[in-house]
C-alpha cells in the first residue's frame, strides 16, 4: 500500500488519541487537514495562525514523536495556515516564518495572509453614514463599586472585578464569569469592572456589549459578507464584557465566532468578562469547547443577599436619593422583599412615590400597603429556603431533619425533592443548590433530580409527592 500525506496523518492521528485527553483531541487535531507528503516533510493545514501557535506550545513533543515513528528521524512537519482573505484580494501574500526555538520538529514553513496595509475597520457599533473611528465603550457610568454594596452573597464576585479592574488580562480571573439569578446584579457588576479599567487605563479599549446585540451584529456580518471584518474588530478590544452569555445557546455559528474571538484574546493578554443566569454546568445548549473555556478563569455566583445587605443597599439608595427615612420602614421593606435587589429598589422608589405625590408621611402603615401590592405584582421567584420550609412541613419534619446526613428513605426523598424543587423554581446553581440543602455537591443534586424524574414516572405515591408540593409552589 502506498504511503500517502493521508495515512501518515491518519496513523499519527491514531496515536496522539491514544495520549492525550478526548476533548483536546476534538478542539486541536480534528481540525487539521494532510495536505501533501513531500521528501519526508509532511505538510497539514490549520485554521489560523493562533492554532499554529497553541500546536507549538503544547503539543509539539507528541506531534514529533508521532511523526518520528512514521517517518524516521529525519521527519519534517510543515503548517500551512489558510485564511479567508478579509479586504477581498483574490491571492494571499505569504510569508515563511523561521522555525521555532521550542520546537523538536525540523521545520516549519507557515503560510500566512499578510495585510500590509491597514484597511479601515468595519465598526458594528457605527451608524451607517457617519464616520466615527473611535470605539465607545457603551458602558453605563452610573453602575460602580462604590454603588455596589459588599455582602456575604456577592463578596467573591466583586472582590474579583476589584482584582481584574486593578490589571485587566494579568490575573488568573480570565475570563471572570460572573452568574446568577435575576436581579442580583450582575449587570452592575460587569459595567463597574469595564468603568473602573476605563479610569485606571484610559488607553485600553473597553466594549460592553449584550450577548443577543453581538449575535444580532454577527448574523448581520454574514449577511453582507463582513464576517472577517466583524472577527477582526472584536479581536482589537483589550477588555470584552458580554452581558447574559446563555443567549448564545445553540446558536452554533455565534457561538463558532466567539471561540476564535475568545481565542484570540485570551492568548494576547486580554480580558474577557462574562455574565450569565447559569453556571457553566448548568449550561444547555452550548459547545464543549466554549464551556470548557469559560471555566479557564473563575465562575463567581451572586446570590440572594441576606437581611443586612438588603438593608445597606435600601439605605445607600435612599442616601442617594437624598431621601430619609426611618429605619423601622427600612427595615420593614428589607425583611419582605427578599428575591433580588431590583425589585428591592423597586418596592422603595414606589414607596417614595406614593409619600412625594399624596403628600402623605411615610408610615409602616403605608409601606405595608406598597409592599403588599408590590410583591403581587411582582412575579416572584420561590427561594430554597421557602422550598425547604414547603417541603419539610409536607412531610412533617423540620428543615434540619431535611438537611441531615441520615439515609432513612424518607428523609433522603424528602431531601432530594427540595433539591429537584430548587432546581426547577430557582436560578440558583447546582453547586449552590446542594451547599444550601445540607451542604451536598452539585452531583448529588444531579442524581436526586434524576431520582425525582424516574420515580414519578414509576411510583404512583411519589408522583402525588410532586404534584401536590408543585401546587404549594406555585400559589
Amino acid at each position: 500500500m502506498s504511503v500517502t500525506a493521508q495515512s501518515v496523518w491518519d496513523n499519527c492521528l491514531e496515536f496522539i488519541k491514544d495520549n492525550i485527553q478526548p476533548q483536546a483531541y476534538k478542539t486541536w487535531f480534528e481540525p487539521i487537514i494532510a495536505v501533501k507528503l513531500t521528501d519526508n516533510a509532511l505538510s497539514v493545514q490549520v485554521p489560523s495562525k493562533f492554532f499554529y501557535e497553541w500546536l507549538e506550545e503544547h503539543y509539539v513533543k507528541i506531534l514529533k514523536v508521532s511523526l518520528t515513528k512514521e517517518l524516521g528521524e529525519t521527519a519534517k512537519l510543515v503548517y500551512i495556515i489558510k485564511m479567508e482573505n478579509t479586504y477581498g484580494n483574490k491571492q494571499p501574500f505569504t510569508e515563511k516564518i523561521p522555525s521555532s526555538n521550542r520546537s523538536s520538529v525540523k521545520s516549519q514553513d507557515v503560510d500566512i495572509p499578510l495585510n500590509n496595509k491597514s484597511p479601515e475597520l468595519r465598526n458594528p457599533f457605527v451608524i451607517p453614514g457617519i464616520r466615527n473611528v473611535k470605539i465607545e465603550s457603551q458602558l453605563n457610568p452610573n453602575y460602580s463599586f462604590e454603588n455596589f454594596l459588599e455582602g456575604d452573597s456577592n463578596r467573591l464576585a466583586r472582590s474579583a472585578g476589584l482584582a481584574v479592574s486593578a490589571k485587566p488580562g494579568g490575573t488568573s480571573f480570565n475570563p471572570l464569569l460572573i452568574f446568577g439569578g435575576v436581579g442580583l446584579g450582575k449587570t452592575h457588576l460587569a459595567h463597574a469592572i469595564g468603568v473602573d479599567i476605563k479610569d485606571k487605563y484610559p488607553e485600553k479599549t473597553v466594549l460592553y456589549i449584550s450577548a443577543e446585540k453581538f449575535t444580532q451584529q454577527y448574523i448581520d456580518a454574514v449577511k453582507k459578507n463582513n464576517r472577517n471584518d466583524f472577527i477582526h474588530f472584536y479581536q482589537i478590544i483589550d477588555v470584552l464584557i458580554i452581558d447574559d452569555v446563555q443567549f448564545f445557546s445553540g446558536k452554533t455559528g455565534t457561538q463558532d465566532v466567539f471561540f476564535h474571538i475568545f481565542n484570540h484574546l485570551h492568548q494576547n493578554g486580554k480580558q474577557v468578562i462574562l455574565t450569565s443566569d447559569k453556571a457553566p454546568v448548568d449550561m444547555q445548549d452550548i459547545e464543549q469547547r466554549l464551556l470548557s473555556r469559560f471555566k479557564w478563569g473563575l465562575s463567581a455566583e451572586l446570590q440572594t443577599p441576606d437581611f443586612e445587605t438588603r438593608v445597606s443597599i435600601l439605605k445607600n439608595k435612599l442616601y442617594r436619593d437624598g431621601v430619609e427615612m426611618p429605619e423601622d420602614i427600612v427595615e420593614y421593606v428589607a425583611k419582605n422583599i427578599k428575591t433580588n435587589v431590583r425589585e428591592l429598589e423597586g418596592a422603595i422608589i414606589s414607596l417614595i412615590a406614593q409619600s412625594s405625590f399624596n403628600k402623605k408621611e411615610i408610615t409602616i402603615d403605608l409601606a405595608r400597603v406598597i409592599v403588599e401590592k408590590f410583591v403581587k405584582n411582582t412575579k416572584r421567584e420561590v427561594s430554597i429556603d421557602y422550598i425547604q420550609k414547603i417541603v419539610s412541613d409536607y412531610f412533617q419534619m423540620d428543615i434540619d431533619t431535611l438537611q441531615s446526613k441520615t439515609r432513612k428513605r424518607h428523609i433522603v426523598q424528602a431531601r432530594q425533592l427540595a433539591m429537584f424543587f430548587a432546581k426547577k423554581f430557582t436560578k440558583a446553581s447546582l453547586a449552590s443548590i446542594g451547599s444550601q440543602i445540607g451542604k451536598r455537591d452539585h452531583a448529588t443534586v444531579l442524581h436526586a433530580c434524576k431520582t425525582v424524574d424516574n420515580l414519578s414516572s414509576t411510583d404512583k405515591q411519589f408522583r402525588k409527592y410532586v404534584e401536590d408540593i408543585t401546587k404549594k409552589l406555585s400559589v
